[in-house]
């Protein structure tokens, strides 16, 4: 039997009905107007003959209309099911219409993930990291991922987009899945989800078997012979002059090609480097041995006059290919990087220095932390003594040379 057709803005008198319409009569309902099925949900009948469903519902105090789509599209069946969760929510304190609002712009994974790097760049120092984060993002994480609304993001979809990588490149899949979670951490925080996908997907990638790969090192009996080899190449000045810079003072390569002239004393003979140029976020002071020093008189003899120590042909700060370039031109078996581990190695087989004066001459962090509580001096001057005696071991196989006239600096 065909109901009644109602106004528009009329309300069911009496006792509300209850699973009132029949699929059959919302298939075949032809008269404009509104149809009450319960709990609200209505069947809008247009005079073109379109049918869709609407819920009255009082949110938090106001009485509001919500659209739960069309049929045939959207059947009774679903349509009763939606009126009842947003009834239930709405008689919880919740508002339908925000999470409606909140589904209805949720980004793709691809987009969160540009979200998330646009929030972390200021915080890198190196902006090239940020252009590394998202090409990772793009090669592995995005073909499987990135199309997919981030609520959707399974623990599966995960794990096929690390499948390929995971075993092959295990330090490669281990960043990629590190840089997947926090994406799904900031979903988590501006409400898109209630889970990271990430945390569960250990056991079923299973255990790597990659090797630890160290960087390219010289033997320290070698170093010496390194500096001779760099004097004599045809290298831009201020290369030879940074390379040997960074040899002496077991500095980070990007440490010395950002080294500026104000942060050389040379009354009190030390580099301080800036907390915002370190690793470890913290000033590191670095005495400076003669030699050191020779090298600065000759850097300021042969610069631009500019801030940089070792800048570059054009004065801008050396790239990071410019050490490693040269010494892979000169075939010296090591990286820029690796010189710290020749440093570290000398000064456990050549000497009485503790352990903990050379570990402070590299600016490592101390990681007990009950040590690192008591561990408030930063043993300069007795790191003075370990980079002076370092300076004198490489002087000994460089043919006792007569530094103060710059010989073979430029």
């Amino acid at each position: 039997m065909e109901l009644p057709t109602r106004p528009r803005t009329a309300k069911p008198n009496g006792r509300q009905p209850h699973h009132a319409l029949s699929t059959a009569f919302v298939r075949n309902a032809a008269q404009a107007g509104r149809y009450c099925d319960g709990d609200g949900l209505y069947l809008d009948v247009q005079p073109s003959g379109t049918r869709s469903w609407v819920q009255r519902l009082v949110i938090r105090g106001r009485r509001r209309e919500l659209g739960l789509g069309g049929f045939p599209l959207v059947p009774l069946k679903d349509a009763r099911a939606q009126a009842l969760a947003n009834r239930r929510l709405a008689r919880a304190g919740g508002d339908p219409l925000a999470e409606k609002r909140r589904l209805k712009s949720m980004p793709t994974y691809a987009a969160a993930a540009e979200a998330v790097l646009a929030q972390m760049r200021p915080g890198w120092r190196n902006p090239k990291y940020g252009k590394d984060w998202l090409s990772s993002m793009a090669r592995f994480a995005f073909p499987r991922l990135g199309k997919l609304p981030v609520s959707e993001v399974t623990s599966a979809d995960v794990v096929e987009a690390l499948r390929s990588v995971w075993h092959e490149r295990p330090a490669t899949a281990r960043r990629v899945r590190q840089r997947i979670g926090t994406v799904m951490e900031w979903a988590v925080a501006m409400n898109y989800r209630d889970d990271n996908p990430c945390d569960r997907i250990g056991p079923v990638l299973g255990p790597q078997q990659d090797l630890v790969q160290h960087m390219p090192a010289l033997p320290h009996r070698d170093a010496a012979a390194a500096v001779e080899k760099v004097r004599a190449s045809k290298a831009l000045p201020a290369v030879k002059l940074a390379f040997e810079f960074l040899l002496l003072t077991a500095a980070r390569s990007g440490e010395v090609r950002g080294a500026q002239w104000g942060e050389i004393d040379t009354a009190d003979h030390v580099w301080t480097v800036p907390a915002t140029r370190t690793k470890a976020k913290r000033e590191h002071r670095v005495p400076l041995s003669r030699r050191a020093e020779q090298i600065l008189d000759a850097a300021r003899a042969t610069g631009n006059g500019g801030p940089l120590v070792f800048p570059s042909a054009r004065g801008k700060r050396l790239n990071n290919m410019a050490l490693s370039g040269l010494l892979k031109d000169l075939e010296i078996g090591a990286v820029p990087h690796g010189f710290r581990s020749t440093f570290r190695d000398w000064a456990a087989e050549e000497t009485n220095h503790p352990r903990e004066v050379v570990e402070a001459a590299l600016a490592h962090v101390v990681q007990n932390k009950v040590e690192a509580a008591y561990a408030r001096s930063d043993l300069f001057e007795r790191r003075r003594q370990l980079m002076d005696d370092w300076a004198a071991y490489l002087d000994q196989d460089c043919g006792r040379r007569d530094r103060s006239s710059g010989e073979a600096l430029s």
